[in-house]
């Protein structure tokens, strides 16, 4: 789940800028369905977790196409509530799989699997529900995400490495000995890579309506894509890793110039720059969740990274939409990036505050940007 929902109708920008009640109902349930369900893998393992997930995924989405719109919003909110935690689990089967040195890189391509599925699913998607009965596309999207949970429980991947015994519920860490300054300011700074990520997707179909050529919507965000799968591969080939809050920073500071662009072509321009930089700070987040959160926790604190996302979502999109009905697309693209900035700026102070941490986390000193030596 590397993005959230990055693509936005043509013409569509103010209704998008206050999402419709079954949007919100699904949103509110991821948000609060991450932590819950990663807490519990923590206690139960991710097999059960994953099949019940799957089977109220089946009665999701095949009552979906018949449900009248009351029910439906609490079928949404069931949906989101109870979604799939493959996120969730296949971070955690990456931090427990891979050593120190090793684990960037994997979360590198993470990221980069993530954006495939970006530019892959969406078309496909979209392509069937323009030949297709629309209850059928609802059924073939939930048997997508049925098949694949189910897929992940057969595979059981461990969660834990070897070293890693499993914790009794009593020898489990307080919330407030790893939610501290440091996890704060990576879950800020993925609430605003998020608000950066979709609200530039919204500001591109914004300029590209208004300057008349939508029908190239398609082409740019395949560049964007693209230009992201580059820079995490790229990312991931480093010798060492560079601070999250500097690459947050640096794709805020580089999607504000995007506002510039009238034309596809300096979008697409404009695309490669900031893409570079949206996987290595995805999967910069994800690293740096693993390394501050002990292995007894560890899935309760990526699926408060998950909730961090998904909120990204849900106030970014009538953010940058209210933005760009204020200013148009320049608004946007501004209203996007500064997003970045702010975030960036809080996580800097914010992982400065807190100089001593347990001897299980201090790796993340470099992921963060703050030198053990203060």
């Amino acid at each position: 789940m590397a993005r959230h929902g990055r693509f936005e109708i043509p013409g569509q920008h103010r209704r998008n800028a206050e999402p419709g009640p079954h949007r919100g109902e699904l949103t509110a349930g991821l948000a609060l369905g991450g932590p819950l369900l990663g807490r519990v893998i923590d206690r139960r393992g991710a097999r059960i977790v994953l099949l019940i997930t799957v089977a109220v995924q089946i009665a999701c989405w095949l009552s979906v196409a018949v449900l009248p719109y009351p029910p439906l919003l609490a079928a949404a909110f069931a949906a989101g509530l109870l979604m799939v935690p493959a996120p969730i689990v296949t971070r955690q089967a990456i931090a427990a799989m891979t050593g120190a040195g090793q684990r960037r890189a994997a979360f590198a391509l993470e990221a980069v699997q993530g954006e495939l599925s970006y530019m892959v699913g969406p078309p496909i998607v979209i392509l069937c529900a323009a030949q297709l009965p629309s209850g059928v596309v609802a059924w073939g999207v939930g048997a997508a995400i049925a098949a694949g949970g189910a897929g992940i429980a057969l595979l059981n991947p461990p969660l834990r490495a070897g070293d890693e015994a499993p914790a009794a519920p009593a020898d489990r860490p307080r919330r407030r000995e790893w939610l501290g300054p440091r996890m704060i300011a990576v879950l800020v700074m993925a609430f605003g890579a998020t608000i950066v990520l979709n609200g530039t997707d919204l500001a591109i179909v914004a300029a590209l309506e208004e300057a008349g050529q939508v029908s190239w919507a398609a082409l740019v965000v395949a560049v964007y894509g693209a230009a992201s799968i580059t820079g995490g591969l790229l990312y991931g080939a480093l010798p060492r890793p560079l601070p999250t809050w500097l690459l947050l920073g640096l794709l805020g500071l580089v999607t504000i110039p995007a506002g510039l662009a009238h034309d596809w072509r300096w979008l697409c321009v404009a695309g490669c720059g900031a893409g570079l930089l949206a996987a290595p700070t995805l999967s910069a987040l994800s690293d740096a969740v693993s390394r501050l959160a002990p292995a007894s926790v560890r899935g309760e604190a990526t699926g408060l990274q998950s909730s961090a996302l998904g909120a990204g979502f849900a106030l970014g999109v009538p953010i940058v939409g209210g933005a760009i009905d204020a200013s148009g697309p320049a608004g946007g693209f501004a209203a996007a990036g500064l997003a970045g900035l702010a975030a960036a700026l809080m996580g800097w102070l914010l992982s400065r505050r807190s100089p001593v941490r347990p001897r299980s986390v201090r790796g993340d000193a470099g992921l963060l940007g703050v030198s053990d030596a203060r």
